[in-house]
């Protein structure tokens, strides 16, 4: 009889979920702290983008435990993430070098 390796589900434990859900809560507030002070013009937005992608880093790694999970997995989510990047760069790409066919109002 062959044995099988079977991929055995992780439990998280009560801690490590609520660190998990301070941090992001603590996250949260630095966003919203954010808001409130002057940054430069393009820094905002990378540092808005920082502070977002650091909490979807520890949904995705934690919550939906691709910590844990097989590594396919993690490279379809990067990968959906890469072609969701693409898809933004070739919209902003069609929009900003168009030409106006209508005058601005």
């Amino acid at each position: 009889m062959s044995e099988h390796n079977h991929h055995e589900h992780h439990v998280s434990s009560a801690g490590q979920l609520w660190a998990i859900g301070i941090a992001l809560t603590l996250l949260t507030i630095l966003t919203v702290g954010l808001s409130y002070v002057e940054i430069p013009a393009p820094f905002d937005v990378v540092v808005a983008l920082t502070v977002a992608f650091g909490k979807a880093f520890l949904v995705c790694a934690f919550f939906m435990n691709l910590y844990w999970d097989t590594k396919f997995n993690t490279m379809l989510l990067i990968g959906a993430f890469a072609f969701f990047i693409l898809m933004v760069a070739v919209t902003l790409l069609d929009t900003l070098y168009r030409n106006d066919v209508v005058p601005s109002f």
